[in-house]
């Protein structure tokens, strides 16, 4: 099978290399700081951006959400179904 990522530098334009389920934390940052992120059921989104500011974000069902995360709020998210695009 031909990988067209095999030769590729990793860039943040894009594409991401995978899509990671996201489980809400208080405390625990993502494992890398996500591109962006796809949510299935919308709600309350609370995010620690790239910039490391705490934002609070309406979504809605199966939207891309493209900002630099580093970690989502377990407190005051209702939204689910959360992943992260990474590189």
């Amino acid at each position: 099978m031909h990988n067209p990522f095999e030769n590729r530098q990793p860039n943040l334009n894009g594409p991401s290399t995978d899509l990671v389920p996201v489980a809400p934390n208080d405390t625990t940052d993502l494992s890398s700081v996500a591109l962006a992120l796809y949510i299935e059921t919308g709600g309350t989104l609370v995010i620690l951006t790239e910039k490391e500011e705490t934002r609070t974000v309406k979504v809605s069902d199966f939207m891309t959400l493209p900002t630099g995360v580093r970690r989502v709020f377990a407190t005051g998210t209702t939204a689910s179904g959360i992943h992260a695009f990474v590189v």
